[in-house]
């Protein structure tokens, strides 16, 4: 595989499964230095990257805690000397209800690690970006920022706003060579979505049936979504919200 990356440093938040997981594998297997970050310990990611002759750090981060995401930074720095990308993914699904029944504390948690999870990361990520002359963030919102699903308030809520706020600082340093997009996966095979549908053979397959292309999507293929927006090939491409969902929202 090209080694397009090369020298390059890139931040992964919620690096232990899913698409977060695979994102970091795929920037270290294109020659990145990769700093996975999650609340617990991710030794399996770290593993898996240095077996194949990757270069990688774990660092141990609450997105929602602002001296956390300081230090992640930080710990970034202190080991590798820059910042090019970054890839803010770490996020939950929260409790489903209806908004008169969603509780304060899902409402809170939610918003606080979606959305102000995100900016906490930007907040920190882009003066160092700056002082490299330039980088990429990629943020990790959802086809849920773009449309609405009955029962998820707070999901959707922090979604919309990550969407919001990508564009918004996609116009703040646009002409400071830094490129800010969302990237929006549908439904994608991951620990979230089995959670969310209990493991049931019958959701799954109702969830597939809304999909025009009759399939689920893989992490892999949300995490090859982020190294083209990353890439020299998206250059000109900053402020976009894109949707890589088999056609769902097409609908």
């Amino acid at each position: 595989m090209e080694k397009i990356f090369k020298d390059k440093v890139i931040i992964v938040t919620g690096s232990t499964f899913g698409i977060g997981k695979s994102t970091a594998i795929a920037f270290a297997q294109r020659g990145a230095k990769v700093v996975l970050s999650d609340w617990k310990e991710d030794e399996d990611t770290l593993t898996t990257i240095k077996e194949n002759g990757g270069d990688a750090i774990f660092v141990k981060c609450d997105v929602s805690v602002e001296n956390d995401v300081k230090k992640l930074v930080a710990e970034t720095i202190a080991r590798y000397g820059r910042l090019d990308f970054a890839f803010n993914n770490a996020g939950i699904e929260g409790t489903p209800a209806p908004a008169a029944e969603c509780s304060n504390e899902n409402w809170e948690r939610t918003i606080n690690i979606n959305l102000r999870g995100v900016w906490f990361c930007m907040k920190y990520q882009i003066p160092e970006m700056l002082k490299a002359g330039g980088g990429v963030i990629v943020n990790d919102a959802s086809i849920a920022g773009l449309v609405g699903f009955s029962g998820m308030p707070a999901y959707v809520a922090s979604k919309h706003g990550v969407v919001g706020l990508t564009k918004n600082v996609a116009l703040d340093y646009a002409k400071q060579n830094i490129r800010v997009n969302a990237v929006c996966p549908g439904v994608i095979h991951t620990p979230m979505i089995d959670r969310f549908t209990g493991g049931d053979p019958k959701e799954i397959e109702q969830l597939v049936a809304a999909k025009p292309m009759g399939r689920v999507g893989q992490p892999e293929e949300i995490a090859e979504t982020v190294v083209f927006l990353c890439s020299d090939a998206a250059s000109f491409m900053t402020g976009q919200a894109i949707a890589v969902d088999g056609g769902w929202t097409a609908q």
